[in-house]
């Protein structure tokens, strides 16, 4: 439908001022499009401080763990290897202010978009728009982007005995602050982060999940490591115990978790989180949704064709690269009205814990349901065997593969360092079908940690060529000593 230039004020209108949202609008003004953003006032508001914040406490426990277990080289550190945790904060609010230059409001408006804040809704009548205070903004296209906040049953308890959310600990001199005795709630990625960066620090850790595992969405095999590396790290995991009662009892934090009682000093809510989709009279408009998000097509368009949505209010995992690539996606379809779809097989998921732990395509789980048990080759090669991983005292780690018995990869699972680097290239296989055959002409450099992607296809080589009969007499009658 072509539309009358006169009519509309916009050619895309983005409501949110997330981090995708934010992408979003500055993509669609790249292309010389007329665009708007809202910047609504959602508490709770998930931000990329926040991740900024937990990579760079991450990285200074690396550091620290590096220097202690530096006495393997004859090196004996006499510094105090307690960090002084205001230098840390401090640190990171400096790489804040870096990235926030280029990607805040003020650089949007700097380049042509029209930043409005203020609480607003859609109106259908007489013509599609969105209300902000006093204004009506009519637009060719929209683009849902208010991404989510902490929400759920547990903050309904939590409030009877007061609790810090994740974006909290970032405040000033709040770290530094901390109780020793904490409890996390939450089997999220940034859960678990937390919790075991926390620990680094000295703090007893009790972290609460109310699934039956952590990462209830990753290969069983690899969750169950990191489970295994964080209880190492003296992380308590209490998995299915839900949160039933709270209590403040002399001056302590009683929580009861499924059958177990614990006390502890400060609670941190890293839980569910909620889509911000109320209060935008999505109703009115004809867009269809439920309390986990909108409902989408693949084209991310909501079920009025005109309004487009992206990130957490779709109802995916929150990740913020997820988020970016529905943005572009939604975008260029939203402008453009080209045809372009989703498709989450080839993006790589990555979390940050010590070991990372990357992903993607299949678990096995998935891998097995689709095509059969004996339809498929399961590889495992642990980081211990490598060069790389023994000269950096790296070990703990796991590698999976799977593919099927002719080299498709459908599937790879890494819980080990440096794997959150090391999923890209495997992605990329995955998306462009290129053959485990292939990618065994291009061996990796020896004591690199990629180094176990060509022990995995070696392996992956023999496994299959030993249950091969005619290559198995092959063999036999071409190395035959007779």
């Amino acid at each position: 439908m072509l539309w009358n230039s006169a009519q509309v004020e916009y050619d895309l209108v983005v409501i949110g001022a997330s981090l995708e949202g934010i992408f979003a609008a500055n993509l669609a003004a790249s292309f010389k499009a007329r665009v708007a953003l809202i910047n609504l006032p959602f508490s709770g508001h998930s931000s990329s401080a926040e991740i900024v914040y937990n990579r760079v406490l991450s990285q200074t426990n690396s550091f620290l763990d590096n220097l202690r277990g530096a006495t393997q080289l004859g090196i004996y550190p006499s510094i105090d290897l307690n960090p002084e945790l205001s230098a840390v904060t401090a640190f990171a609010n400096e790489i804040i202010t870096n990235l926030t230059a280029e990607n805040s409001l003020t650089a949007l408006a700097e380049i042509g978009v029209d930043v409005i804040s203020g609480v607003g809704e859609f109106c259908r009548l007489p013509n599609l728009a969105f209300i902000v205070g006093k204004r009506k903004l009519r637009s060719r296209r929209y683009l849902i982007a208010t991404g989510s906040s902490a929400a759920g049953k547990n903050l309904a308890l939590l409030e009877k005995i007061g609790y810090s959310t994740t974006s909290d600990l970032w405040q000033k001199n709040c770290l530094e602050s901390l109780p020793d005795r904490l409890a996390i709630i939450g089997g999220t990625p940034l859960a678990l982060e937390i919790a075991q960066n926390l620990a680094k620090l000295g703090k007893k850790i009790t972290l609460i999940a109310e699934d039956d595992r952590i990462l209830p969405r990753e290969d069983r095999e690899i969750a169950r490591l990191i489970q295994a590396c964080l209880e190492a790290e003296g992380v308590r995991v209490f998995t299915n115990s839900p949160l039933t009662q709270v209590r403040s009892i002399a001056g302590q934090k009683w929580l009861q978790a499924g059958d177990r009682a614990i006390e502890t000093d400060r609670v941190i809510f890293a839980g569910s989180r909620s889509p911000n989709i109320f209060g935008l009279n999505l109703p009115g408009v004809g867009i269809k949704f439920s309390s986990t998000g909108l409902k989408l097509d693949l084209r991310l368009r909501t079920t009025n064709p005109r309004i487009y949505a992206c990130g957490d209010v779709a109802g995916g995992y929150p990740f913020p690269h997820l988020a970016r690539y529905e943005a572009n996606i939604a975008v260029r379809n939203a402008l453009f009205l080209s045809k372009l779809k989703v498709d989450y097989r080839y993006i790589p998921i990555a979390i940050f814990t010590a070991p990372n732990l990357a992903r993607v395509g299949m678990t096995e789980a998935e891998a097995k349901f689709r095509y059969g048990n004996n339809n498929i080759s399961i590889i495992k090669q642990y980081f211990k065997t490598i060069a790389g991983a023994q000269i950096n005292s790296t070990t703990t780690g796991i590698f999976k593969l799977i593919s099927t018995h002719c080299g498709k990869i459908l599937g790879v699972h890494i819980a080990g360092p440096q794997a959150a680097e090391s999923i890209a290239s495997l992605a990329l296989a995955i998306k462009h079908n290129i053959n485990l055959k292939a990618i065994a002409n291009l061996p990796n450099s020896f004591t690199s940690y990629s180094e176990i992607i060509d022990r995995s296809i070696i392996e992956f080589q023999q496994q299959n060529k030993s249950s091969h009969s005619i290559w198995q007499r092959f063999l036999r009658y071409f190395f035959c000593d007779c």
